[in-house]
């Protein structure tokens, strides 16, 4: 008996292994599809996930992954998967997934996925959905779009695809599958950074830094599920553990009270945090924390003190301006009402200057995020909300005043409005990247699942194309006169 259930085992785990391959799928071993709901012949890709159990906010946990391709398999890899985002978590029934490829072990294993550059961290963005009809972005593209003329601007920026994905048997819609901003030399190329590096040299690089909440799976998620669903104070717990804070208010001036108070403080909405991305708050080691937030003063107090009148500027000695002004272009086009204040990344290579970006969570832009005036720019943002917890750095105000930073960004911005950014070639990316999904069919099979209806798509896409006209024209007028 002993025998037997010795052979047994053996025959579950070579079956266990060979269903749970870690690298895309030889062409002579491709599978066909068999999905939760008829896809007909879209051209999306088409991805089954089965996970072990259910699907946590932290911490991942072990499942499969196929991609199929006009419906065969090519790709079956093991992952790890776990709910990502902290207010789209809460709020949205559709939520995103940060997705770790893996070997068979469990271990991270890098993997090109749909012609990406291979990794090993992924993420599945789900637009933000709350029954029974509240959709921050009727089109599913404000990513997209955001992200292709980003890079298309010359800038590295998150690579993506539209796909459709089943969880675990169930249909669950439109998702677009994209990279997970991280350091590597196909994402975010700055050098490694170390514990162990303590070097004068060495310390200057490379470091990525975000403006941005202090929950979700990449900061906290360290609690049960329940306890993000109405936890809030998370969102803006800063510590010196895992972020360092401005000397300076949102008004310029030097702040006099201490950092890292409770949650919400009632003076909380004067400040800007710096949060730790690479190295993470875990590896950084205190030489590198001072060199950082030493770098990022010295920055901020010579844009301060810089005399406008004159042709001398030593805040240039810090910072990379093109990448600040691309920044602002993109976000400003977006109408990303997050811009600047959530969600904003920035980075510096070992020997080189603080750059802007990539650009990051579209969702609440292009005229639909209210707050700010579509005849407004987005750096405005303290003009209209008095005391929100996460305001706008006086960085872009002060930048704005600079006649060289105008005369700058003013070339910049006619450079790419013939080409890049010209109005027929913005409306054309968002002509064919809705073509594509309507066509396929993915927008009736996506919206019948989050709403019961055959929503009119094409209304939304004709509001989008209306809003990018008019604000790029009014980028225009108001960049003329710089």
């Amino acid at each position: 008996m002993l025998k037997i259930k010795h052979f047994f085992l053996v025959i579950f785990v070579l079956i266990f292994i060979n269903c749970s391959k870690d690298e895309p799928v030889d062409s002579q071993e491709t599978k066909p599809l068999v999905s939760a709901i008829d896809i007909g012949n879209s051209e999306l890709p088409y991805i089954k996930i089965k996970t072990i159990s259910s699907v946590l906010n932290e911490p991942k946990i072990a499942g499969e992954m196929e991609i199929y391709i006009n419906q065969k398999r090519v790709l079956n890899s093991t992952i790890g998967i776990e709910y990502r985002g902290s207010t789209s978590y809460r709020i949205s029934d559709k939520k995103s997934f940060g997705i770790e490829t893996r070997d068979a072990s469990g271990k991270g294993k890098d993997v090109s996925i749909l012609g990406f550059p291979a990794e090993e961290d992924w993420i599945l963005t789900g637009d933000v959905f709350q029954a029974p009809n509240t959709i921050f972005d009727r089109t599913l593209m404000y990513h997209y779009l955001g992200y292709e003329l980003f890079r298309n601007m010359g800038n590295y920026s998150s690579r993506s695809k539209f796909v459709e994905v089943e969880l675990n048997g169930v249909y669950i819609g439109i998702y677009v599958l994209m990279e997970k901003l991280k350091r590597g030399p196909d994402r975010i190329n700055i050098e490694s950074l170390i514990a162990a590096d303590t070097d004068a040299a060495k310390i200057t690089g490379g470091y990525i830094l975000k403006i941005d909440k202090t929950s979700g799976s990449d900061v906290l998620g360290t609690h049960p599920l329940s306890y993000y669903d109405t936890n809030w104070d998370d969102d803006c717990r800063y510590t010196e553990f895992n972020s360092f804070r401005s000397n300076y208010d949102i008004n310029r001036n030097r702040i006099a009270f201490p950092a890292y108070g409770a949650p919400y403080h009632s003076n909380k909405y004067l400040e800007t945090y710096f949060v730790y991305d690479y190295p993470k708050a875990e590896t950084i080691n205190a030489a590198q924390k001072a060199y950082i937030k030493n770098y990022v003063n010295d920055f901020e107090t010579a844009l301060l003190t810089d005399n406008f009148s004159t042709n001398t500027r030593t805040y240039t000695n810090y910072i990379d301006r093109k990448s600040f002004i691309d920044f602002f272009i993109i976000n400003e086009l977006a109408g990303n009402i997050d811009g600047y204040r959530l969600s904003t990344y920035m980075h510096k290579a070992r020997g080189g200057k603080l750059k802007m970006g990539p650009i990051w969570d579209l969702n609440i832009g292009y005229g639909t995020g209210g707050r700010v005036p579509v005849n407004d720019w987005i750096i405005n943002y303290n003009n209209y909300v008095t005391n929100d917890a996460w305001m706008v750095p006086f960085w872009w105000k002060r930048l704005m005043e600079d006649p060289q930073f105008r005369s700058e960004l003013k070339s910049r911005w006619t450079e790419l409005r013939t080409n890049t950014l010209s109005t027929p070639k913005v409306l054309e990316l968002t002509t064919n990247t809705s073509n594509y999904l309507t066509n396929n069919n993915a927008i009736i099979r996506n919206y019948t699942k989050w709403t019961g209806i055959n929503y009119n798509y094409n209304n939304s896409v004709t509001e989008l194309k209306t809003y990018l006209t008019n604000r790029l024209a009014w980028m225009d007028s108001k960049i003329a006169s710089f």
